[in-house]
């Protein structure tokens, strides 16, 4: 696998996984409310606090086409054109914004939407851009954004192996082959039956890259199990509160929630460990304690021929393992033995 770096961080096969905290849209509008987001991202240990960078009118058509019209879901906002609108993040605040997080130690990311959108985030100095599901298609964007050399952690949701084959093609034309796979469900909140999470190992194995998990599930079990599975990078939408109004809230995890996933992440890395099966340096006391070994069950003179009769097997697990009792049967005890004394080889 391809090793990556972002900015100081290495994204290979043994290194830790590189946590994404996805504000996204959940700013409202408001930059007090932005800066809290990166301040909950900081308190829960994540990597990188992640905005986005769109405007409507260059993300989607002013049209009356029915596919536009949203439902109740959405708080009364009639079509996707105008849901868009009220989520802009104001491209002004982006450099207040990437100034704070590097301030709090925190890297600061922005999904870009369109190209005037990528040369701002150029002159914040971006150390990776990260496209969204919807825009892998979009080849002549992605050979755009390959140009600044840049490391491309790039979504897949809804995209089979060939339209991946096709975004990665289309980056490695620039001579840029810098990319790390998010698999990607798009359904908010996201069944978690549906999530496959093995589609992770056809990538990897398809494409030698790096991969990772960009999650709309409930909860936060699913990223933990994603980087048991071997997720490099996990990418998880946040809010200060569900019950905020906007679309991306209620999907959203919270800020102990955040706090918690960063752990479990942590933990199941932990525990990974080593493919090596062996005795824990924990378990020492234990495997000696608990294991059982070969015991006289009664006095055994010496120069006796032992029986198994004369033979128990019990714990702690000092004396001869248990394997050996056929072997100890028909030896002669080189001294005398005591009751409840472990059998030994210097004692036959």
């Amino acid at each position: 696998m391809r090793s990556i770096s972002i900015g100081d961080r290495l994204i290979s096969e043994d290194s830790p996984c590189f946590i994404i905290a996805e504000a996204g849209s959940n700013h409202d509008r408001d930059l007090g409310q932005a800066k809290k987001l990166i301040d909950v991202a900081v308190e829960a240990g994540a990597d990188a606090v992640k905005f986005q960078t769109f405007t409507a009118d260059k993300i989607a058509a002013n049209t009356s086409h029915p596919i536009m019209k949203l439902g109740d879901e959405y708080e009364g906002v009639p079509t996707l054109y105008e849901l868009y609108k009220g989520l802009e993040l104001p491209r002004e605040w982006q450099r207040e914004l990437k100034e704070y997080a590097d301030e709090k130690g925190i890297m600061f990311l922005s999904t870009p939407f369109d190209y005037d959108a990528v040369e701002e985030l150029e002159e914040l100095e971006m150390e990776a851009y990260k496209i969204a599901s919807f825009e892998m298609v979009d080849i002549p964007f992605l050979r755009y954004i390959a140009k600044k050399n840049k490391p491309i952690i790039l979504s897949t949701g809804m995209a089979n192996l060939g339209e991946i084959e096709d975004a990665l093609n289309a980056i490695y034309e620039q001579g840029n082959n810098q990319v790390i796979l998010l698999h990607c469900g798009i359904s908010y909140p996201m069944p978690v039956e549906e999530v496959n999470l093995a589609a992770m190992d056809t990538m990897k194995t398809a494409f030698h890259l790096p991969v990772g998990y960009s999650d709309h599930t409930l909860g936060i079990a699913i990223p933990i199990a994603a980087v048991a599975r071997g997720a490099k990078v996990i990418e998880k939408h946040f809010t200060l509160d569900r019950n905020l109004k906007g679309p991306d809230h209620k999907f959203a995890i919270e800020p102990d929630e955040l706090k918690a996933m960063v752990k479990g992440i942590r933990d199941a890395e932990k525990a990974i460990g080593s493919s090596v099966k062996g005795l824990a340096d924990t378990e020492r006391l234990h495997h000696q304690r608990g294991r059982r070994s070969i015991f006289a069950k009664t006095d055994i003179p010496k120069g006796t021929i032992i029986t198994k009769d004369m033979l128990a097997v019990l714990r702690p697990g000092v004396g001869l393992m248990p394997k050996y009792f056929d072997i100890v049967i028909g030896r002669e005890a080189k001294r005398d033995i005591k009751k409840n004394e472990p059998i030994t080889w210097e004692v036959i």
